[in-house]
């Protein structure tokens, strides 16, 4: 019997310029009439969610606003706010953000009815169901959230950040306009591009790999390569593109999985609370260079299809794309090493220890990780 797979997909996406406009005809269809907006205060005070708020008006629902979402959040900070959220009684959840605002999101559409709470879902994710309809609009391209069925919430006691994963946090509706995205600092654009790319290299190279999540993780490098540096400096047409591409990286996710970039950047988030995206794109291109020999041949592939160049070997092709992303970290100025965040040798043992306690990813990854590698990277970093 041959290798079976599967991939999970949100019901229905809208993408393009002023696709927001959509948002109307989906709360009627939903007869939604007390809409739960989830964001944060910069995007708030951006002035990105007017026509989120609009579109909530036209269809005659109430907005009932959540933007007390901090950056990378504690289980504990995202339960105090879903037991606001549950005393409204919405019947529908919007979430329009990044990362942390759509994983809060996601959580509350399982955890509406009031059953259980987050942290019992990090011990037995079963205990998920969805009773309230949810839509995500990604206000940066992107973590991928609005793809998957995963919400990551920082664990305080492990230091450490952790993924709840469940089919019944998949969003029913996504938006992605890039319209939402012209006010986007070029940092965040760039940390949270990176993060897509290194969404769509890890599951490509891992050994989860599938037919499905090769097709969705190719074209996302492909447009992301293409696209990265114009989005940032704020041009239109990319930065919808960087939406398509970031949403392609979070479907290869639920096809896939993420590696050992992941897994070692989850302790930079959860202690000393490095942004997701920066973490992982300082990670990538020394993870990179530890898998090389094991992943030679899809980094070479990879290499095909973004650049296209013939006359050079497997291994030029595979180095040769490695060069490409130290290159371009290099271009989008994110930070080379852990001094700016006051990390130094003598914590390297507790990095290395939580690194290697991130297995659900760490056990993706082609090259077999050990402690002495996991210390050589973080390390890498430190001497930056």
């Amino acid at each position: 019997m041959g290798k079976q797979f599967c991939m999970k997909i949100p019901g229905q996406v809208y993408a393009g310029e002023n696709s927001v406009n959509i948002l109307p005809q989906i709360l009627r269809d939903r007869q939604g009439k007390r809409a739960a907006l989830f964001t944060d205060c910069g995007v708030r005070n951006s002035g990105v969610l007017e026509p989120v708020l609009e579109g909530i008006r036209k269809a005659g629902a109430k907005a009932i606003v959540f933007d007390e979402i901090p950056a990378e959040p504690s289980y504990g900070e995202v339960q105090k706010l879903l037991d606001t959220f549950r005393k409204e009684n919405c019947d529908f959840i919007i979430a329009a953000g990044g990362g942390s605002v759509m994983d809060t999101a996601k959580l509350a559409s399982v955890l509406a009815d009031g059953r259980c709470q987050v942290k019992d879902l990090l011990e037995d994710v079963s205990l998920a169901r969805k009773t309230v309809p949810s839509l995500m609009i990604p206000t940066t391209a992107g973590t991928g959230a609005e793809a998957t069925p995963n919400s990551i919430v920082a664990v305080p006691e492990k230091e450490l950040k952790v993924g709840i994963v469940s089919g019944e946090m998949m969003a029913d509706y996504v938006i992605l306009d890039g319209a939402l995205m012209k006010k986007l600092p070029f940092r965040i654009a760039a940390n949270t591009g990176m993060d897509a790319m290194c969404h769509a290299l890890e599951c490509y190279t891992s050994k989860k790999a599938t037919p499905f999540s090769d097709t969705f993780a190719l074209t996302a490098l492909e447009i992301i390569f293409q696209n990265i540096e114009k989005a940032c400096a704020g041009d239109a047409e990319s930065r919808n593109q960087m939406l398509i591409g970031a949403f392609y990286g979070g479907v290869a996710i639920t096809a896939s999985g993420t590696t050992a970039v992941h897994a070692l950047s989850y302790p930079l988030g959860g202690k000393y609370h490095i942004p997701h995206g920066e973490a992982n794109a300082m990670l990538l291109v020394p993870v990179m260079k530890m898998n090389e020999e094991a992943c030679r041949d899809r980094l070479a592939k990879v290499y095909d299809r973004v650049f296209a160049q013939s006359g050079l070997t497997e291994k030029e092709k595979s180095e040769a794309l490695i060069m490409r992303l130290e290159e371009l970290t290099d271009k989008l100025g994110i930070p080379k090493g852990l001094r700016n965040y006051g990390i130094s040798s003598e914590e390297l043992d507790g990095l290395v220890k939580a690194g290697m306690e991130v297995q659900r990813l760490l056990e993706n990854n082609r090259k077999l990780v050990t402690e002495e590698d996991a210390r050589r990277i973080y390390l890498t970093l430190m001497e930056d």
